[in-house]
């Protein structure tokens, strides 16, 4: 791999009319800004359908896109819905910040509508029977079809969601909630047309989102997804799996993850997903992890591997505890399940989150797997200038950040440092006497033998804490911030090419 470069920007943070950054213009006009600055990376978070705390990493289903990312400019083009229909939504007071209730509340709305004039809809009207509406309507089906694995399941669960309330899945009665075989049935006859929107929304969703990828490809950009360790609980995954997870007689988890006291949380994060039953999936050949792989693969040039210490060691924590100070360590199933990946699909290209306090057996899986960890650069100036995070220590095969999504900026973490540390910091990068600027980190990131750098956007922007994305163990105000249109500069773009091109970092 040679010296490559990439910008953070979720799909989210992207500009639109809409409240929310989409599989819009506005998404290709990013691509082409990519292009012009000389990256060969575009890394996203995860894309699922966001659950508690509008979070990616707490999802639906590990399977199903987020319906919010639907662009609504191509149902008008396509005549499905109106321009003043959708000029008459409301999705929030602010263009740099999602409005996750307001959101909620319009957009299932106008998909509602747009499924109910569309040809997929079961009472599809008349005046999409010609060929070209047929040729869509099989594709539609095909696409059912291919993903049958998850997506009946999936379809099924937000259906009958939907009918009770929106309540958690373990709350419904014992019929449904155990999956027995006739209330499966007869919530599928009752819910036939829930269902069925719910298959148009995924369908937009992977179609919208794989014309995307295919453009950023031609133009030479490599999509970096993310793939978060674990399901949520309130998910279609447990609910149709349970045998995957530790969870008792009654369907309840017995444990449920999180990490112990660290950077970001003094008393740790308990995070509240399900454990996985590893000795099942051993037994199983890892038969549903190379599913979910397969799926990712085909969404994403490279797959970032959230919280990968979890598959050396995993942190349990009683179910029903306040914090995660209380827990153990379980050995996971280590490279036994990469290997099994390998066999099935060759080599493919990971980046390992090896962020945290890492024991020599992890250190022992990323040499054994190969795959490359992380550097951030925001945690490499306590503990001295043997710091495995500062620019002098990184190894070739990695890949630096200035910050991830669950950092500050750049210049929000610089200001909330003491004197000191201002100080330290500043000499190190060799800016002594002068004003600290994003900048000045980005190009230590840029200089580093890690093969890649990925700078977050709020940093070449020089943005504060306000462009904060997410705070680990904190609920009601993340994943909100995005990008304004005036921000996507040619000017912009040419300055990062410049020093793109000055680290010999520029797409080849």
């Amino acid at each position: 791999m040679g010296r490559s470069s990439g910008i953070l920007l979720p799909i989210s943070s992207l500009p639109s009319d809409y409240g929310i950054g989409s599989f819009s213009k506005e998404a290709y006009d990013f691509v082409d800004f990519l292009e012009k600055a000389g990256q060969s990376y575009w890394q996203i978070l995860p894309l699922g359908q966001t659950g508690y705390g509008d979070s990616p990493y707490q999802s639906f289903s590990t399977f199903a896109g987020n319906p919010y990312f639907i662009d609504l400019e191509a149902l008008v083009e396509a005549g499905y819905i109106s321009r003043e229909e959708t000029a008459a939504l409301y999705f929030g007071s602010s263009s740099r910040y999602v409005d996750y209730q307001e959101m909620y509340k319009n957009r299932y709305q106008i998909l509602a509508r747009a499924y109910q004039n569309s040809p997929y809809a079961l009472k599809n009207r008349r005046k999409w029977e010609n060929e070209e509406e047929q040729e869509k309507q099989e594709a539609f089906e095909a696409f059912i079809v291919k993903n049958r694995d998850w997506l009946g399941d999936y379809a099924l669960y937000r259906a009958v969601k939907r009918d009770l309330g929106n309540s958690s899945y373990i709350e419904w009665e014992d019929e449904i909630r155990l999956r027995r075989p006739e209330a499966m049935q007869a919530y599928r006859d009752r819910l036939a047309d829930d269902i069925r929107f719910v298959e148009f929304q995924q369908y937009l969703f992977y179609t919208q989102w794989m014309d995307l990828k295919h453009y950023a490809n031609e133009k030479g950009i490599r999509i970096i997804g993310d793939l978060p360790i674990y399901v949520a609980f309130d998910s279609a995954d447990t609910w149709s799996h349970p045998e995957l997870f530790e969870f008792d007689e009654k369907g309840f988890p017995t444990l449920v993850a999180g990490v112990p006291p660290d950077a970001f949380s003094a008393t740790g994060q308990l995070w509240g997903n399900p454990i996985y039953r590893w000795d099942y999936h051993k037994k199983t050949d890892y038969a549903w992890w190379m599913n979910r792989l397969a799926y990712a693969f085909e969404l994403y040039d490279v797959v970032r591997i959230d919280h990968f210490r979890g598959f050396d060691e995993y942190y349990t924590i009683p179910y029903g505890a306040e914090t995660a100070l209380k827990g153990e360590w379980l050995p996971g199933p280590g490279a036994a399940l990469f290997k099994v990946m390998e066999e099935r699909f060759g080599k493919k290209e990971i980046i390992a989150e090896d962020l945290g306090i890492l024991t020599p057996s992890v250190y022992k899986l990323l040499k054994d797997t190969g795959y490359p960890g992380m550097k951030v650069l925001q945690f490499a100036f306590d503990g001295g200038n043997r710091n495995e995070y500062l620019p002098h220590n990184h190894v070739k095969n990695s890949f630096v950040y200035t910050g991830t999504h669950d950092n500050d900026t750049t210049m929000g973490w610089y200001q909330s440092q003491d004197s000191w540390h201002r100080d330290y910091i500043r000499r190190y990068l060799g800016v002594a006497g002068q004003e600290f600027k994003a900048r000045d980190l980005i190009r230590a990131a840029m200089m580093s033998v890690a093969d890649t750098a990925i700078i977050p956007m709020q940093d070449y922007l020089e943005v504060g804490s306000e462009g904060r994305i997410n705070t680990p163990s904190t609920l009601g105000d993340n994943w909100k911030w995005r990008l304004g249109r005036e921000d996507l500069k040619d000017s912009l773009a040419w300055e990062i090419r410049e020093m793109t091109e000055t680290y010999d970092r520029l797409r080849k």
